[in-house]
């Protein structure tokens, strides 16, 4: 059974470009998706940087294979260009941290995570 979690995120973001606007800092209206399309692995942790450093966070809670958790991108202005890690459950319950990709957080609906690639739409 797919179960969907809401998530709110305040991503309060440094400003790196004058006058970038709300409407320009996600992808729908400052909603995206996050999917755990893995066989078989637990997602952590999902973590931003926008060039001052990773954020916190963004889960609250593990994100299961097969779920999904809705998340706000909540910033006056910042940063679309984005670094994106993801944070796996490693054995003996440490999170394992994937290679950092790049992602246009204006761009992204949603964020796909699979068991051998992370992209967006």
């Amino acid at each position: 059974m797919k179960i969907a979690q809401t998530l709110v995120v305040s991503a309060l973001m440094s400003l790196t470009a004058a006058g970038t606007a709300l409407a320009q800092a996600s992808g729908s209206e400052g909603y995206f998706n996050i999917y755990n399309n893995t066989s078989g692995n637990v997602v952590v942790g999902f973590y931003t940087n926008d060039g001052s450093g990773w954020s916190d966070n963004w889960l609250g809670s593990e994100l299961p294979p097969g779920d999904s958790v809705e998340a706000e991108f909540i910033a006056d202005s910042g940063s679309c260009d984005q670094v994106l890690q993801v944070g796996w459950l490693g054995e003996n319950d440490e999170e394992i941290l994937d290679d950092p990709i790049s992602i246009n957080i204006c761009d992204a609906s949603n964020v796909y995570l699979d068991d051998n690639e992370i992209y967006y739409d």
